[in-house]
Formats: C-alpha cells, sequence, structure tokens
C-alpha cells in the first residue's frame, strides 16, 4: 500500500496532513465507461452489445456491466435495470418485456465484479445511449378462396356422392325412382342453369346440392 498526505502552508506554516494511512490503488478503481453501444431486435428479442477502452487485460475478465434502459419519452428515474450474471459486454431482451410501436433507449456502466477480493470499484459513468424498436411480429396474409375452384370441385364430388347412392342402394319402387330422378335433375338444374354472378350464385348451388343429397338418403331409407 501506500501513504497519502497533503502539505500546505497556512497562516506562515507548513503543515503536513495525513489523508490515507495506507492507501491501495486495487481497491479504489474507477474505470471508464463502455462505448460503441450498439442493439439489434428481431421478432423475439433485442440484442444489445459494446466494448470497453482504457481497461487492463486482467480486469477485463472480471468487470460487472449493468444496463439501464426506458422509453424514449420517459426520464432515467423510471427506467429498468439489469445486471448482467457474467463478464461478457452483451445482453439479450425479451420482447414480451417490450411493447409493441415504442421506442425505447439504453445505456451501460461497467466496474469490477463485486465477488473479487483482489481489487474494488465504484461503476463508471454511464455510457452513450442506443436507441431500438421492438419488431413486429408480421401477420399471415389473409387467404382469399376462389369461388370457381371451388365450384369445380364440389360439382364432381356431388355427382359422385348421388352416384354412389344409385349404385349401392335397391329402389323399392318406381315411385320412388321418379322422386329422385326429380331430385337429381332440380340439383343439375340449380347447379348449371342459373346465370347470376359467381359469388351469389355458389352458395345456393352448396344449399341445393346438400338439400338434394339429405332428401335422397331419406328416400332410399
Amino acid at each position: 500500500g501506500y501513504r497519502v498526505s497533503l502539505q500546505g502552508n497556512f497562516f506562515g506554516r507548513n503543515h503536513t496532513y495525513m489523508t490515507f494511512q495506507e492507501y491501495n490503488p486495487r481497491k479504489h478503481i474507477k474505470l471508464d465507461p463502455p462505448l460503441n453501444v450498439q442493439s439489434n431486435t428481431t421478432a423475439s428479442k433485442c440484442q444489445i452489445w459494446w466494448s470497453v477502452w482504457n481497461v487492463p487485460w486482467y480486469l477485463v475478465e472480471i468487470l460487472q456491466y449493468e444496463l439501464q434502459y426506458k422509453e424514449y419519452s420517459m426520464s432515467w428515474e423510471v427506467a429498468l435495470n439489469k445486471t448482467l450474471p457474467n463478464s461478457l459486454p452483451q445482453i439479450e431482451i425479451e420482447a414480451t418485456e417490450l411493447r409493441s410501436g415504442i421506442a425505447y433507449v439504453a445505456r451501460v456502466r461497467c466496474k469490477v465484479s463485486e465477488n473479487e477480493n483482489s481489487y474494488h470499484s465504484q461503476w463508471s459513468e454511464w455510457s452513450q445511449t442506443t436507441v431500438f424498436q421492438r419488431a413486429d411480429i408480421p401477420q399471415l396474409s389473409k387467404k382469399i378462396l376462389n369461388t370457381k375452384t371451388m365450384q369445380f370441385l364440389f360439382i364432381p364430388l356431388s355427382f359422385g356422392t348421388l352416384l354412389y347412392l344409385f349404385w349401392n342402394c335397391k329402389l323399392s319402387s318406381r315411385q320412388n325412382t321418379e322422386k329422385l330422378s326429380f331430385f337429381f335433375l332440380k340439383c343439375c338444374f340449380l347447379t348449371l342453369g342459373q346465370k347470376a354472378s359467381p359469388a351469389l350464385t355458389f352458395p345456393r348451388q352448396l344449399l341445393s346440392f346438400s338439400h338434394s343429397i339429405v332428401c335422397t338418403m331419406g328416400i332410399l331409407r
């Protein structure tokens, strides 16, 4: 250690004042603030990193960092603090901790870790700030169904269903046959005979086919 004293001339006489009986420079360290603070945001998190300058190599691995961030329009008195668990000059903030569409500003300071016994320091000054904003999750585009495509798919399936009913079921009387023919012709007429716009015709065709199939199954029973 060192002995630190101050000397001065007061009222024409020299005086010596003992400031520190035993001064150890390792216990009184104040580092320069981190610099080159940068940030990058994704849909899930925000990454912030920085570098240190004028720090001895034997102190770099035992440094402790503290991050402070806030909404851009708020004061630093209401800022949130995060103390890093290691000496890596980087940190990640989860997107759930940030509000969508709001700009944030962050700064960093450093000191020797409190778990280190050989050295002791106070916090450095705060670094320059970096501004970042949460990246919004892109919404899935709405898929527009093609009415004509649905018609081409629905009509063969409907005819196939009717043919299946004819093939597997035995008609008990000619009256049932006439009723089936009537429903079948009605189904075809409603599907192919109307000339309204596709957007309005297709729902009616769908209901007509469904009604015809249900009635046909009821007759066959």
